[in-house]
């Protein structure tokens, strides 16, 4: 009997094609094991019919010998920032509890029409902001994964960490995520899944409820990079709806997977090597290198000097446009009302938003007005443009040398909830690995490689050239087939 829940995309795409088990199997095994893991919290809410229908319609249109398309047959998980028609969608936030679209997000639209069907909502931190999956207001989603020797409840990272659980825990052979700062690619790192943040316009933003318009980026979250690539062909693609979106062909990037680096440079930022680094982050760095050096690459320094400042720039340029895109939510339109007896205009918005919003959402939306308030605009927010563009031009230079960049996708491993709450800088330093290429619009990716003393998953970044997800994902090939990362965590829940 097989164990579907053990299968990734491309063997239950392939199985259903070949006619080895029906649609239909995979998904009720699939809505059982969400159903079994409601203490995960990684489901805000479970569509089971939702994924029972597709599944029916790709058993159909197989026994009529209709052409099945590359996602057919595999239920996935949509993280609560996708708009998805007739299921409430709501960014995790009390602001949006309860409303429905009565539209869909193009990225949900396109894996609808390539066959995957929706297990359901995923939860993830409150309108993407956080890197822990604290935020949400339906409660912070605990990591399948524990320590050796520690009963202490871990994060999934953020804000994809419904997303990253779902997929660790095997509740769900893939996941979309959204990466705005690294909300794909940290909490992958850190629960031992793959996952690639695609060049800034590859997927529609359109249907995404918006955090920072110029870095939100959809993208996969699976267990293989052959998966990724298989789910990333589906998702991406021009729309006329979406202002930046890129009107560019879609490669075939799963058929032209490459492990072979015989020819390629790797690069190593020197700047990425900080003070008092993990240990074993450092080993696990070391050891990407010689994988890579094993695949026929030669591993060359690069520089890219502006990385400190990356950070404290992203932390600027990310809640200035998180207070424009939030600004919609007063209560008027859609969403949550506040109206106090007697109160005015100005008091429903305020009662709305207070009562709407969580405390790091308010925080980020006062970093942002600040910094584009009249008397700062110029001292704050215009210099961290320029240091963006100071950032983009370190990256050109650095890929005039070399094909790809290899660095560490985190700081540290998973954490346990609440260990950051205090020290919201902290928190933020989780992403200071990922910012850069965000900043950049670089396609880039986690892999799994190696695991702690302690059993816990550590990831490695492949950053690429504008528009080259398949450099990327060759070069993360080559890291997993030489990693041989099976290990998944013990089930608990």
């Amino acid at each position: 009997m097989t164990d579907f829940t053990q299968l990734g995309v491309k063997a239950i795409r392939d199985g259903v094609a070949g006619g080895d088990f029906t649609a239909r199997e995979v998904a009720e095994v699939f809505n059982g094991a969400v159903e079994a893991a409601a203490e995960l919290n990684a489901f805000i809410v479970a569509t089971p019919d939702h994924a029972l229908a597709a599944a029916d319609k790709v058993d159909a249109a197989r026994a009529a010998g209709a052409e099945l398309g590359p996602m057919a047959g595999v239920p996935i998980g949509m993280k609560d920032l996708f708009a998805t028609n007739g299921v409430q969608t709501t960014a995790a936030s009390h602001m949006l509890e309860g409303f429905v679209p009565p539209y869909e997000s193009t990225v949900s639209q396109k894996l609808w029409d390539a066959g995957a069907g929706m297990l359901g909502k995923l939860n993830l931190d409150q309108f993407a902001m956080g890197s822990s999956n604290e935020t949400s207001y339906f409660g912070p989603v605990k990591s399948p994964w524990k320590a050796e020797g520690s009963n202490a409840t871990l994060t999934s990272g953020g804000s994809s960490g419904g997303s990253s659980a779902a997929v660790a825990a095997r509740l769900c052979p893939a996941a979309t995520g959204t990466d705005t700062g690294g909300s794909i690619r940290q909490p992958c790192a850190i629960t031992g899944t793959t996952g690639i943040k695609p060049t800034y316009g590859r997927c529609s933003r359109w249907g995404i409820v918006a955090f920072a318009s110029s870095l939100d980026q959809a993208g996969p979250m699976s267990r293989s990079v052959e998966d990724c690539a298989i789910m990333l062909g589906a998702m991406a693609g021009f729309d006329p709806k979406d202002s930046t979106s890129l009107d560019a062909p879609v490669p075939d990037w799963a058929g032209a997977l490459n492990a072979d680096l015989k020819g390629k440079k790797i690069g190593i930022p020197r700047e990425y090597r900080m003070d008092g680094m993990d240990e074993e982050i450092l080993a696990s760095w070391q050891a990407g290198k010689e994988w890579l050096r094993d695949a026929g690459a030669e591993i060359v320094d690069v520089s890219l000097p502006h990385t400190k400042y990356a950070l404290p720039a992203y932390y600027i340029v990310a809640p200035a446009e998180a207070s424009s895109n939030l600004a919609r939510y007063d209560g008027v339109r859609y969403g949550l009302r506040d109206l106090p007896e007697g109160a005015g205009l100005q008091d429903m918005y305020a009662a709305t938003r207070a009562d709407g919003f969580g405390d790091e959402v308010k925080r980020r939306i006062i970093i942002g007005t600040y910094v584009l308030s009249a008397g700062f605009y110029d001292a704050y927010y215009t210099q961290a443009m320029k240091v963006r563009t100071l950032v983009q031009q370190d990256f050109h230079k650095a890929f005039a040398e070399c094909d790809a960049i290899l660095a560490p996708t985190t700081p540290t491993p998973a954490f346990p909830l609440e260990e950051m709450n205090s020290d919201p800088l902290a928190m933020y330093l989780n992403d200071v690995f990922a910012v850069p290429a965000s900043l950049a619009g670089l396609p880039a990716m986690s892999v799994p490689a190696t695991l702690t003393a302690k059993g816990l998953p550590l990831g490695l970044q492949v950053i690429g050239k504008p528009m080259d997800e398949q450099q990327v994902l060759d070069v993360g090939l080559a890291i997993e087939q030489r990693a041989g990362f099976t290990a998944q965590p013990e089930k608990w829940w």
